[in-house]
């Protein structure tokens, strides 16, 4: 057996987004931005599919909102909407009380565990999201994550017998030329659904997220994992989330629900949620030091790393052999 690639010293808390880490939906301040009715724009989403079937094709419904914002652009409802632009609306998303400071603050529980640093523990956090990532990236969230997967666009799509090897710059110019000036997102780059969110895992998972020769999709020993699933806590608010719950359990993870404070639905559903066996715990969505949902996954981040550094112990007692001693006749 060879050696490990990875030691296995990461513990991850992996996010969704929209009513996990906010109440709502990261697009509401495009709306505002642009005096959109936002009912109206997700009722349109909503409609879409039944719309589109009736014309003999099929659309996906998680995402189907993102061909919507660029339909919206294109008819000039939305202004010169640019991925610079999503970026800089990001920083006006609101968050739930306890953010980002509580990202931070579990880094200093991780280190008040006894060998933590001996045994070179560290958290990362990550954010999987059907949102949009040039909203997450521009975020009061931002400087705390290690990585985001969400869906973008593309303002500047490669025309017909465009040149492989050419470089645009901001404005969509190759080599000094007009190629597609840009003036809007015209096109989807890649969109992440509920079910693709799985992806996201096994990258963390097998750490192709870090060293990119790794294929997400090629076999791999699990002590060669950079995060064992066992490691890994998801946190997200609902039913959509199901696929990544269910991946995470299924591989002796932690998956933790939340709802909104006062959201009678919102609690009945996190509770069937535990009921069915999809989430190890739930709790309100306030992530306040002094909150139940923050104490109890600061425990689970304990639990988690004494369970590695036992491990590791374990390893070591193993791997180093007992010393010589003087025979007693």
């Amino acid at each position: 057996m060879g050696a490990q690639i990875h030691p296995q010293n990461v513990i991850a808390l992996v996010w969704d987004f929209d009513m996990t880490l906010i109440p709502g939906v990261m697009q509401e301040p495009i709306f505002r931005e642009y005096g959109i009715d936002g009912d109206q724009f997700w009722r349109e989403v909503n409609a879409l599919p039944e719309y589109y079937r009736r014309r003999g094709i099929n659309v996906n419904p998680d995402n189907a909102y993102l061909n919507h914002l660029i339909t919206y652009a294109a008819h000039d409802r939305l202004g010169r909407l640019t991925n610079a632009k999503l970026r800089e609306l990001g920083a006006k998303i609101e968050f739930y009380q306890g953010l980002p400071e509580f990202f931070p603050y579990l880094q200093r529980v991780l280190g008040e565990v006894q060998d933590a640093d001996r045994f070179e523990l560290h958290l990362e956090h990550y954010v999987v999201s059907a949102g949009l990532k040039e909203m997450i990236m521009g975020s009061a969230i931002e400087p705390y994550v290690d990585g985001v997967w969400a869906s973008e666009f593309i303002e500047a799509p490669a025309q017909p017998d465009f040149d492989p090897d050419a470089t645009l710059d901001l404005g969509g110019r190759e080599r000094g030329e007009e190629l597609f000036p840009v003036e809007k997102i015209s096109q989807i780059a890649i969109a992440y659904d509920n079910t693709s969110k799985t992806r996201a895992l096994f990258e963390i998972n097998k750490g192709s997220n870090k060293t990119p020769v790794i294929d997400v999709n090629a076999t791999m020993r699990p002590e060669d994992r950079r995060v064992p699933f066992e490691n890994m806590i998801y946190i997200a608010d609902g039913p959509s989330d199901v696929p990544a719950f269910s991946l995470i359990r299924a591989n002796r993870g932690t998956a933790f629900a939340v709802y909104d404070c006062g959201d009678a639905k919102g609690l009945e559903q996190a509770d069937t949620l535990r009921k069915d066996g999809r989430v190890d715990y739930f709790g309100i969505a306030d992530y306040r030091v002094e909150s139940p949902t923050a104490q109890w996954l600061c425990m689970r981040v304990r639990q988690i790393a004494k369970t590695i550094i036992e491990q590791r112990r374990e390893a070591l007692k193993k791997s180093v052999g007992t010393a010589p001693k003087h025979l007693t006749p």
